[in-house]
């Protein structure tokens, strides 16, 4: 294999990339973004790989969600509060009903590129590019807001610095406070149609800490319970901009793409001998790999190969998205082949891109019982295979939205309407995340 640099997936081909009019002020945008500071530091993602070792290893669970398209529009602190206390909410159920700690990994902060399904959209006779994520071009359906524009690489980067800062401010400074977020889900429950399915475990944790603060252990002398940490990802999928953020550590000597702690590759874009897997063989990010039902057991393997050769557990994420109704016939297949290889990967389920339909009102959703069956045969599949269920992976909001059908609230086709606010994807809404957290946690208690 070549030597690799940061710029060498520049002479592979490469799929889902927008087509820039000006080249020249795509190159000076990219000159400036690789002199700008990094968004995050090589330490913080080794820590992150660390983490995700011991999840590899069956110590740990991956908590991966946030918005499937982040929006210049929608950029404020209200949402991001909003997101990352809903993270928070679910994690510390998990936390206590699988006895292991749990891994927050939001997908904030650089989720602004989308691939698409084909360059092109037409509407009422007009074709214009395809809406690619703020960082390409604006939703927008005119010539002018489809036209790609090198500038908002530049703007992704200040909002994902703002966003980041505002983060960490929240997991230091006493939003993330166990007391609060268990509080938070006691709100949830008294509210819930369904709360005596969920409210056993939410009780358990608040006499936990409450039998804490009798002995004396509390927010006051111990940070753990004060503060928190959370890590941030993305769709690494517009490389121009990951590699003018690809940063070689001082430490370690080794490249990171200091966009995100963690970066994956979608669907579409993993070919082996494409640019986007060139550019992931050489970063030294814990990175995931999104797997469908069409994967081969021995494309997978090779995909280890080049991604992990060193078979190093916390590098590579395997995040599955098959469909309730493809999982069983698929996964299976590919943990034995993985387990009899003796290979490290974490698997995490995507339940959501496999369970879109199209409602009768017209509006793209996807239904809560689809997602939760997905996510059940997720874990029935791996302690069939005796392998490891390692985490979860939700487009979701912590706002009420209306885009996903089901769930105890019983949103209906005809509900889609009230507050389908999706740029790109439907989206679990705050109340039906939470409830699948508690679902989920009988899971955990079983493992």
């Amino acid at each position: 294999m070549n030597p690799w640099q940061p710029d060498s997936w520049r002479s592979k081909p490469i799929l889902q990339q927008p087509a820039y009019d000006n080249q020249a002020e795509l190159k000076s945008v990219e000159a400036t973004l690789s002199t700008y500071p990094p968004l995050v530091f090589a330490a913080e993602a080794r820590e992150l790989r660390r983490q995700l070792g011991q999840v590899c290893d069956g110590k740990g669970f991956l908590l991966q969600g946030g918005d499937c398209a982040e929006s210049f529009s929608e950029f404020n602190a209200p949402k991001i509060r909003d997101t990352f206390k809903v993270l928070l909410q679910m994690a510390i159920v998990m936390t206590f009903a699988g006895r292991c700690p749990v891994t927050k990994v939001a997908r904030m902060a650089g989720q602004y590129a989308k691939p698409r399904s084909s360059d092109h959209e037409t509407i009422n006779g007009v074709t214009l590019p395809s809406y690619r994520g703020d960082i390409i071009n604006s939703f927008e359906f005119t010539e002018a807001a489809r036209r790609p524009d090198p500038q908002r690489l530049v703007e992704a980067y200040h909002r994902s610095s703002a966003t980041l800062n505002l983060l960490r401010a929240f997991a230091q400074g006493g939003l993330a406070d166990l007391h609060e977020v268990n509080r938070w889900n006691m709100t949830f429950l008294e509210n819930n149609p369904q709360k005596d399915k969920y409210q056993d475990i939410s009780r358990r944790i608040q006499d936990t800490l409450e039998f804490m603060d009798v002995i004396g252990i509390n927010s006051a002398n111990t940070p753990v319970l004060h503060e928190t940490s959370l890590f941030t990802s993305h769709e690494a999928l517009l490389l121009n901009y990951e590699e003018a953020l690809t940063r070689v550590d001082t430490l370690t000597g080794k490249p990171y793409d200091c966009s995100a702690h963690m970066v994956w590759i979608g669907e579409r874009t993993r070919q082996l001998d494409h640019a986007h897997i060139e550019f992931f063989r050489g970063i030294h990010n814990p990175i995931g790999v999104k797997v469908g039902p069409t994967m081969d057991e021995d494309e997978l393997i090779k995909l280890i190969d080049v991604l992990n050769p060193n078979n190093d557990p916390g590098r590579l994420t395997f995040i599955t998205r098959m469909g309730a109704d493809k999982l069983e016939a698929n996964l299976p297949r590919l943990l034995r082949r993985v387990k009899a290889e003796g290979r490290n990967v974490v698997w995490s389920s995507d339940p959501m891109h496999g369970n879109t339909i199209k409602a009768s009102s017209g509006y793209k959703t996807r239904n809560f019982d689809a997602i939760l069956s997905e996510i059940k045969q997720f874990f029935q599949a791996h302690e069939a295979e005796g392998t490891y269920a390692g985490g979860i992976h939700l487009e979701m909001t912590g706002q009420h939205v209306t885009e996903c059908t089901g769930g105890a609230y019983e949103i209906s086709d005809d509900d889609l309407a009230k507050a389908y606010k999706t740029q790109c994807d439907p989206r679990l809404n705050a109340d039906q995340v939470l409830e699948m957290a508690f679902l989920i946690s009988d899971h955990l208690r079983s493992i």
